[in-house]
C-alpha cells in the first residue's frame, strides 16, 4: 500500500489546496499542468510513492473473486488527439480500468501528461505493481517505463520500443465482417478514408478493407489522399483535395471522421446518404446517417486490461499476449434506425 504521507502533508508542502492535491493526483481536471507537475513532485519528495515493501500477490486470480489486493497501479492516459475522459471512446475505455481497479482493491495513479523531465523517476518501482497505458504513447516515454522493469499492458496501442501484452478490439475480424455485409448488400465502388498511420488499429482496419475486396475480387481504386496523413482532419484534408467520382461508400476508419466527412460532403452539395453512403467504427456518433459500424464494448477493454496486468504480476516470464475483444456489427437504415440481422443481410 502506499506510505503514510497524507494528502494535506502534500498541499502544506507545495503550498496548494487539499483538492488541487486529489484531483492532480487522480489526474482529474481542475489543475493547471504546472500546478500538477509542481503536486507530483512534492509527492514523489515526500515518499508519497514509496513503499517500505513491494505488495504481492498470492493465488490464481478469477473473474468472481472478490478479495481485496493492495498495491498501486499507474495509469497513463495522455492527451493525444482528444484522449481524454471527455471522449465518448476513451473516457468508457479509461471507466473500465477504474471500475476493475476498484474492484481488485488496487490504488490507482493516473498520469494525463506526463513532462519531459521523466516524471516516472519520481515513481518508486518496488512500489509500483505495474502500469495501464491507453491509448497512443510516445516512444520515449515507453522508454522510460521499461527502464522501471515492471509489468505493462496497452490498451489499443503498441510500439516495438516496449514489448508488453496488448488489449485491442477485433479491428481485422470486425471490418472484415462489415466489408462482407456492405458487399452482401450489392456494394462494389469503395473508398476508405482515414490516416492510416495515425494508430495500429486503424492501419489493421485499412488491411482488412483491402482483403475484403481482393477476397470478392472487387477492384481497388483508392485515392491515396484519403488515407494520408491530412485524414486524420475532415476539413484540412477537404481544404487540400478535389473530389473525383463519388464511391458508393466511404469507409471511415473511425466514426468521428465519418461524421465529419458527411459534414464536409455537405458542404459540396453531397448529400448522403442519397448521393453515397458513409460508414464508421466504435459506434460512437448519434444522429448522422451513418449506414454501417462496429459497436466496440469501451469499458470492457479497460476491465481486461486490469485482468491481464493482475496475470501478468502472477506470470512474469510468460510470453506476451495481445488480446481482442470482439466488437457487434451494426447495420442502419437510411433514417439511422439499426436494422435486425435478416434485415441488414437483405
Amino acid at each position: 500500500m502506499r506510505g503514510k504521507v497524507k494528502i494535506q502533508e502534500i498541499a502544506d508542502f507545495a503550498g496548494v489546496s487539499k483538492f488541487a492535491v486529489s484531483r492532480a493526483l487522480s489526474g482529474k481536471s481542475g489543475v493547471s499542468e504546472r500546478t500538477r507537475e509542481m503536486i507530483m513532485k512534492a509527492a514523489g519528495q515526500l515518499g508519497y510513492f514509496k513503499a517500505s515493501e513491494p505488495a504481492r500477490f498470492t493465488g490464481e486470480l478469477h473473474e468472481h473473486d472478490e478479495g481485496k489486493r493492495s498495491g498501486t497501479i499507474v495509469v497513463l492516459f495522455p492527451n493525444v488527439r482528444y484522449q481524454n475522459r471527455d471522449s465518448v471512446y476513451w473516457g468508457p475505455v479509461f471507466d473500465g480500468v477504474n471500475t476493475r481497479l476498484s474492484q481488485r482493491g488496487l490504488d490507482i495513479i493516473t498520469l494525463t501528461e506526463p513532462s519531459g523531465e521523466h516524471v516516472f523517476s519520481l515513481l518508486k518501482p518496488e512500489a509500483i505493481q505495474g502500469v495501464i497505458t491507453i491509448g497512443t504513447v510516445s516512444t520515449q516515454i515507453l522508454l522510460d517505463i521499461k527502464r522501471m522493469n515492471i509489468p505493462v499492458v496497452m490498451i489499443d496501442h503498441s510500439d516495438p520500443a516496449l514489448h508488453c501484452d496488448t488489449i485491442f478490439a477485433d479491428n481485422y475480424s470486425c471490418m472484415q465482417e462489415l466489408m462482407t455485409k456492405l458487399i452482401s448488400k450489392g456494394y462494389r465502388k469503395f473508398q476508405y478514408v482515414g490516416s492510416i498511420k495515425d494508430a495500429p488499429s486503424y492501419f489493421e482496419r485499412w488491411i482488412a478493407f483491402r482483403t475484403a475486396l481482393e477476397n470478392y475480387e472487387i477492384e481497388l481504386n483508392q485515392d491515396p489522399q484519403l488515407i494520408g496523413p491530412d485524414a486524420h482532419d475532415m476539413y484540412l484534408l477537404f481544404s487540400k483535395i478535389t473530389l473525383g467520382e463519388l464511391p458508393e461508400v466511404f469507409v471511415c476508419a473511425h466514426d468521428v471522421n465519418a461524421r465529419y466527412l458527411i459534414e464536409e460532403l455537405r458542404k459540396l452539395g453531397i448529400e448522403v446518404p442519397a448521393q453515397c453512403a458513409v460508414t464508421g467504427f466504435d459506434n460512437t456518433c448519434d444522429n448522422y446517417p451513418i449506414l454501417g459500424t462496429v459497436n466496440v464494448n469501451k469499458e470492457l477493454l479497460g476491465m481486461r486490461a486490469v485482468d491481464q496486468i493482475l496475470w501478468r504480476i502472477l506470470n512474469p516470464n510468460s510470453a506476451y499476449e495481445k488480446k481482442l475483444i470482439y466488437g457487434d456489427i451494426i447495420i442502419r437504415d437510411q433514417y439511422g434506425y439499426s436494422l435486425s440481422e435478416e434485415e441488414s443481410e437483405g
